[in-house]
């Protein structure tokens, strides 16, 4: 588990930033947040350059670029009258992590430092012809993101997720037995 703020590929909901609809669909059925809120993307380092106004490193998330302009689409009306059909207007070829002004909190993943998570990149990649994904943190909204396989497995089966992957594993949720919620540890609480 990595320490901080910050999901770099080990406890992270990832998703695809080419769909128009990632974005809401993650917050409201995964996240729990405001549809409108923004995701960071994770991009193989090699090719960020590419996709991104950045010339640097950014293995933390912690840098904020501009798309390249050749990947923005040009809607170029704001709305006043209508903020929310404004700010889910689709910017760029890569919608659910553009933001209004076409920039983005990036994480460069090079192989070295992150081999695993570049490998699911760069399958990505090989798949889609796209080198990004969406890469938020594994939790919802009010919680700490998940530290155990106790807390992914329950995360995912709260939430609307498809798919978990945990160590070799990988859990489809139309397999899953129906959730219960396990409520004896408030009612110990009652008792004490």
């Amino acid at each position: 588990m990595e320490f901080g703020p910050r999901a770099l590929g080990h406890r992270s909901i990832i998703g695809d930033p080419r769909s128009p609809a990632m974005q809401s669909i993650m917050n409201l059925k995964i996240k729990y947040r405001e549809s409108f809120r923004p995701f960071a993307p994770a991009v193989l380092a090699e090719r960020a350059p590419e996709v991104f106004d950045i010339d640097v490193e950014s293995p933390y998330m912690m840098l904020v670029a501009e798309v390249r302009e050749a990947l923005r689409t040009r809607n170029g009306h704001r709305r006043e009258d209508d903020l929310r059909a404004w700010v889910n207007e689709v910017r760029s070829e890569l919608p659910a992590i553009t933001h209004v002004d076409y920039s983005a909190r990036l994480q460069t993943v090079d192989r070295e430092r992150s081999p695993r998570f570049h490998a699911i990149l760069s399958a990505f990649e090989q798949l889609t012809g796209c080198p990004v994904l969406i890469n938020t943190s594994f939790n919802v909204r009010g919680e700490p993101i998940v530290c155990t396989p106790e807390d992914a497995y329950r995360c995912f089966m709260r939430t609307e997720m498809d798919h978990l992957v945990l160590g070799g594993h990988l859990l489809d949720k139309a397999a899953q037995p129906e959730w219960a919620e396990d409520t004896r540890w408030q009612e110990d609480l009652i008792l004490d």
